[in-house]
């Protein structure tokens, strides 16, 4: 019941979002998706001898009937559909020129049995599992190398049952790193559409060494004090769209990832051109996050006409001395944040290494990064912006943005320069240069801020919603 109320509240929301003006505007637009492509080869689960009970385990239906479909893939491809039920399985992977549809009612179950997730290599870009030594168990939902992949249906749910996941992990019980939810590594073509993602084991939906990725129309929840249950981590992946989502989980809802530390250096695979439009969420962290882990680096990203609430932090970037990599030329604007602790928050001093061998002399560049039209109600600090001693944060600019601050200190900046315009309550003093047409090419996209006024209106009303 409570769920169904969240997805009630969460499509209206969503329609306010359509509605308003602003809704379409804004430098960033994303290729319509293909999801609803018609694939001449379609078989059921159940002609693999699957029980949608909840307690038959399904694993090897699925692996069945994958395979069977996987001999489709050079004639068109093939659409595996589940149907309503409750479908019990262990991990399993795709293949390419596929779509998994989930009918209306359908819900993919995780086992709650960790041998059903079976141990894979740590990703390259990381060196080890990003929780402890060695492996990593393998997502529910698993592909690699793939082109052509579309996961979606009539708005049916996949559910990592997480919680025993979450008790291990909680009491030192793991082995292994936990399994995302769904991962998909060097592949092209995805498509994530239209379904309900519950209770991840560890990050929900992850593209990692993957280009031309689109998540849309998606709810993701996963309860407040779950650890480290993120929403959409796309992971040095090029060419990404996100857009209408609901997302409420115990971690960051979006972050942007491309490796860690000497790792993620030495792979050098970046994550850039990545567009996020119309997300709504809260979350006991933040609401879009960069890193911590970005040492390939994270360049190009639009996100644009978000709405964050009862959340910890609404933007923020997150890095340290020996993570190399760099931050670079990055628009956030048209953001709505309530009942928030920390507007904007920059921490160059966060997170664990892999191991002793990574370089602590490896320092990021953080620079060209601009945040417009924002406003908030009900925010303890507008900004803790924390740079690195003899690593400034560079080029860093805020327009127009209001914010109804409840601290007498509402702004806390070492180690930034950057250039600020139309900011209430008043920004910090490395921030204080007046943004002018001199200056306007160190900012990365900074629109005409002179349609400040009518964008600070649009805001206004979006509050009082």
């Amino acid at each position: 019941m409570r769920i169904a109320f969240i997805l009630v509240g969460v499509l209206l929301v969503l329609a306010v979002f359509s509605d308003a003006p602003w809704a379409a505007t804004g430098s960033a637009h994303c290729k319509p998706t293909n999801s609803g492509e018609i694939r001449p080869h379609s078989v059921s689960i159940t002609e693999f001898g699957a029980v949608g009970d909840g307690v038959t385990l399904n694993t090897k239906a699925f692996q069945n009937a994958i395979f069977y479909l996987n001999s489709f893939a050079d004639k068109g491809g093939a659409k595996l559909f589940v149907p309503a039920g409750r479908w019990l399985t262990g991990s399993f992977d795709l293949i390419s020129h596929l779509t998994l549809w989930l009918d209306k009612g359908a819900v993919i179950l995780g086992s709650t049995n960790s041998n059903d997730w079976p141990v894979i290599d740590p990703l390259p870009s990381y060196g080890q599992g990003r929780e402890l030594p060695g492996g990593r168990h393998r997502s529910l939902i698993y592909g690699r190398n793939l082109t052509d992949v579309i996961i979606t249906g009539d708005n049916g749910t996949i559910d990592g049952q997480g919680d025993i996941w979450w008790n291990w992990f909680r009491t030192g019980n793991l082995n292994n790193t936990r399994p995302h939810l769904v991962e998909l590594m060097n592949s092209t073509g995805v498509v994530i559409s239209n379904l309900t993602f519950l209770n991840s084991p560890f990050w929900t939906i992850h593209p990692v060494y993957c280009s031309h990725v689109t998540v849309q129309n998606v709810t993701i929840l996963a309860p407040h004090d779950s650890p480290n249950t993120d929403g959409i981590d796309p992971d040095s992946s090029h060419t990404v769209c996100i857009e209408d989502c609901y997302i409420s989980t115990g971690d960051d809802l979006i972050a942007i990832k491309s490796g860690w530390d000497e790792y993620g250096i030495a792979y050098a695979c970046p994550s850039t051109n990545i567009i996020i439009r119309r997300v709504i969420g809260e979350t006991r962290s933040a609401g879009i996050a960069i890193g911590s882990e970005m040492s390939g680096g994270v360049s190009e990203v639009h996100a644009e006409n978000l709405r964050f609430f009862n959340s910890s932090m609404g933007i923020v970037i997150k890095t340290s001395a020996g993570r190399g990599g760099y931050v670079r030329d990055i628009y956030i604007s048209n953001v709505t944040l309530v009942n928030v602790d920390i507007a904007i928050r920059f921490i160059g001093h966060y997170g664990e290494h892999p191991d002793e061998f990574y370089d602590p002399k490896a320092l990021p560049t953080i620079e060209r990064i601009t945040v417009e039209n924002v406003v908030g109600e009900n925010i303890k600090y507008a900004g803790l912006l924390e740079g690195i001693e003899g690593d400034k944060f560079l080029n860093i600019c805020l327009s127009n943005i209001t914010l109804n601050v409840t601290s007498e200190s509402p702004w806390n900046c070492s180690y930034i320069q950057g250039y600020s315009d139309l900011v209430y309550p008043k920004t910090c003093e490395s921030l204080g240069e007046i943004l002018s047409p001199r200056n306007y090419s160190d900012c990365y996209q900074l629109s005409n801020h002179l349609r400040s006024s009518s964008n600070q209106k649009t805001g206004a009303w979006f509050l009082s919603w």
